[in-house]
């Protein structure tokens, strides 16, 4: 049995009511260690050595008056004095000895680990200041952390650095940003067992999704070795997404995946220095897949689950994988501080006026736009060259960089994944930042003018020189909601949070083409037969594509799920409509290896598209994996929001035979709730309407292609292009009759084409015509919503 003493207590012992004793760390390790135990999540067990003892060492030491003279006129703003005052603060509590009978406490106490864990054991001893990880302050690594500690005397030193480490740089200018008295703040430290992912993996996860704050996924990143690199920003990291809602009703599915590079683990050192642990290179064989597999990545989310409802709000946790017993263990959590609290009501949209050249990407942090001269900084001794509103540019960064990091228009970094140490800092700031670009430091000089975006997606982008960029901020609290449904057109799944919190009614329009286009880049014929492929390279860049895959057809299958999967999570349980693939043979052709499968035709816009694929044997079997995925996102991933969509249905005979080859794979409409939509695109759908009534559950008008073949334009012809618009009278009374077709059917009426969104007059004559939704670009969502809102006031709806 454990046994307190006056400066110690054991992790069952603490609870959250302990903060003032053992600081915010060690009271949460103990909070879920006592309370989360009986739920399945696993905690390493430990003890805490309380902020009473750190006081009781500077008491025995008479280090009081001395630290107050360091520290009482320290200047923030001169780093080299914050620097000297910090250095000698240090340096007094390190040289004060330990208390006789403390030390006797903290070598009891770690001989009664060794007793639960084996003479071999190891820890790892961190600090947890009595003021950090509050629901409202949380900063990275204010305080330091030693790992593979081995034996008391080791113990006893790396204590006595973690007491020291309550006056490191970036602790003490973080207090002062704060407000926080550095005597009112006292230090415990936490003495775990060492969990041994050097021989696994570790890294850091979020409740919610940390750039864009949407609260129903769990983000989770991960990377070989000990989770220091992690953190610090040291390796670009595996990344997953688990979608919550779904999760909890009990489907069991990876949302989304991303492989980082993870060029480098933190492993325990060989014995030939010093330190515990070093950095080694990551062997090619692991750096080409997953650090943990999916039953890995379910299991953390279960966690995650559990943690965030025990604790009522979003939260911020690190994770590790002990290569030896195979347990995957809950090693720090705190209340996340940065997207949680953002306002739910205020919309910020940041966008692009221009265009230039990219001269690096990596990871965006944020959504917001900077720009601003270059600093490229090699090291922690040049911070001194950094102008107040220039951009950071760096390998990557550690806490001693925060007091130029507050200042900086935006950070770049080379190395570093989202919930690194430069992304964490960045995002607490509200600094946009590009992380993990590998050439950051190369391609940009110190002195260039550059234009830090963060507001395309999951990529970031640096720009050479200045660009204009916009900002608009819209109260969404008070929007009303319009009777007619507003909907997007939506194809990135990179976008796909962000645009969640617009105001809306779901998806009319989730584009499978950018999905194919832009994460399987290869045509899924020459997937299912490379036989046909006869060049060389382009055959090796199929296996390099697949390499790490079941199968092709498993890549083809599982990355369009992942990306039709995201949309659908975002917007869940509001409809989501995918159109199946509706690719022209000239479009099809450029995917790798489609020149082989693809004809070329005189007007591909007329000619082999759409649902005339589905079924010929050129195509049938790559719309068979289509059919997979979908499948896969609503019965695997338990997204049935998702409604699927036939594009370019020209004929009665031609839906029934796509709609019972689907059915043969697995799409059979009106199961499982399943809803099938056709495109209303081509005028026979028009004059038919309700015979296809009868096969499908709705209709969404694509005013774009209705327009081209009423008016009998070519609309990628730039000679005839002044004769196509979507306002001509013989196209507005297609689109009406249309609506009056599904009225008076029953079926659902929506347009998805790009007229609503260009023209404002058109988003008005849908509006009295009685269409049941319109399907927007994100862009004009807001003005039109406002535009119909007031015309459905003049029409008293």
């Amino acid at each position: 049995m454990s046994i307190s003493t006056p400066y110690i207590r054991w992790f069952n012992e603490l609870t959250l009511d302990d903060i003032p004793l053992v600081g915010g760390k060690n009271a949460s390790l103990g909070e879920m260690y006592r309370e989360l135990a009986g739920q399945g999540v696993v905690v390493p067990n430990g003890f805490a050595i309380t902020a009473e003892a750190y006081r009781y060492l500077l008491d025995r030491a008479g280090a009081w008056d001395k630290l107050h003279e360091y520290l009482d006129g320290v200047d923030e703003t001169d780093v080299g004095d914050l620097a000297r005052r910090a250095r000698q603060a240090r340096e007094l509590v390190y040289a004060a000895p330990l208390p006789e009978d403390l030390q006797q406490q903290i070598l009891a106490a770690f001989e009664q680990l060794r007793q639960q864990y084996g003479e071999d054991l190891t820890v790892a001893v961190r600090s947890s200041a009595t003021a950090e990880d509050l629901p409202t302050a949380s900063f990275a690594g204010q305080q330091d952390t030693y790992l593979n500690i081995c034996g008391g005397h080791a113990l006893l030193d790396a204590c006595k650095r973690c007491f020291a480490s309550l006056f490191t740089d970036r602790a003490i200018h973080y207090r002062l940003d704060q407000g926080f008295d550095h005597f009112k703040i006292g230090l415990s430290i936490g003495v775990m067992k060492m969990v041994r992912s050097d021989l696994a993996a570790s890294g850091v996860m979020f409740s919610l999704d940390t750039e864009s704050g949407f609260d129903d996924a769990v983000f989770i990143t991960g990377a070989y070795g000990l989770g220091e690199n992690v953190v610090q920003g040291a390796v670009d990291p595996d990344e997953f997404y688990v979608h919550k809602p779904t999760f909890a009703q009990g489907y069991r599915a990876v949302l989304r995946r991303s492989l980082g590079a993870k060029k480098i683990k933190m492993v325990y050192s060989d014995g030939r220095t010093r330190e515990p642990v070093r950095n080694m290179a990551t062997a090619n064989s692991e750096r080409g897949r997953f650090c943990i597999d999916d039953g890995d990545v379910l299991t953390l989310a279960d966690y995650a689950l559990k943690i965030e409802r025990h604790y009522g709000r979003p939260m911020d946790m690190e994770w590790a994988k002990d290569g030896l017993d195979g347990k995957l263990y809950i090693v720090q959590a705190r209340p996340e501080t940065v997207a949680s609290q953002r306002s739910g009501n205020l919309l910020e949209q940041y966008s692009l006026r221009e265009s230039g050249e990219v001269i690096a990407k990596g990871h965006a942090v944020g959504s917001k736009i900077a720009a601003g001269a270059a600093r490229v900084i090699d090291s922690v001794a040049n911070l001194h060259a950094f102008k107040p509103g220039e951009v950071l540019v760096a390998d990557m960064t550690t806490p001693d960089w925060e007091p130029v990091m507050k200042t900086a228009a935006a950070i770049v970094t080379n190395r570093g994944g989202r919930t690194c140490h430069a992304a964490i800092i960045a995002r607490e700031l509200g600094v946009p930042a590009v992380i993990g670009c590998d050439n950051a430091t190369a391609a940009i000089e110190s002195g260039l003018d550059v234009t830090v975006s963060c507001a395309e997606g999951d990529v970031g982008k640096v720009y050479r020189r200045r660009l204009n960029f916009a900002v608009r901020h819209t109260d969404l609290a008070r929007m009303q909601r319009p009777r007619t449904k507003i909907m997007l057109n939506l194809g990135n799944p990179e976008l796909a949070f962000k645009h969640s919190f617009l105001p809306n009614d779901g998806v009319g329009l989730a584009r499978m083409e950018f999905i194919i286009t832009e994460y399987i880049k290869a045509h899924p014929m020459a997937l299912i037969h490379p036989e046909k492929v006869e060049d060389a390279g382009e055959l090796s860049k199929l296996r390099e594509l697949t390499e790490n895959y079941h199968s092709p057809a498993e890549f083809f299958i599982q990355r369009l799920a992942e990306g039709v999967g995201t949309i659908a999570a975002a917007f869940y349980p509001k409809p989501v409509v995918v159109r199946m693939s509706d690719f022209k043979t000239n479009e099809y052709a450029t995917l790798l290896g489609g020149r082989w499968f693809e004809r070329d035709e005189a007007n591909p816009m007329i000619g082999f598209r759409g649902a005339s694929r589905y079924v010929h044997p050129a195509y049938a079997e790559g719309f068979a994996l289509e059919c997979a995925a979908m499948k896969r996102v609503r019965e695997q991933m338990g997204l049935k929001n998702v409604v699927l969509m036939i594009p370019f249905c020209r004929r009665i005979e031609e839906a029934e035979k796509v709609l019972a080859y689907m059915a043969d794979c697995g799409l059979k409409r009106g199961e499982n709730g399943l809803q099938i939509y056709v495109m209303c695109e081509i005028p026979n759908n028009v004059i038919q309407i309700d015979a296809f009534a009868e096969l499908f559950d709705g209709f969404s008008i694509g005013s774009n292609d209705l327009t081209q073949l009423t008016l009998g334009v070519d609309r990628d012809s730039e000679i005839v292009a002044n004769d196509f618009d979507e306002r001509d009278p013989g196209v507005k009374e297609m689109i009406r009759l249309a609506v009056e077709g599904c009225r008076r059917n029953g079926k659902h009426s929506g347009l998805c084409g790009q007229a609503p969104s260009d023209y404002p007059e058109m988003a008005a004559y849908l509006v009295e015509i009685g269409i049941d939704s319109m399907s927007l670009n994100p862009d004009t969502v807001l003005q039109t919503t406002q535009s119909v809102l007031e015309l459905e006031q003049r029409l008293g709806r």
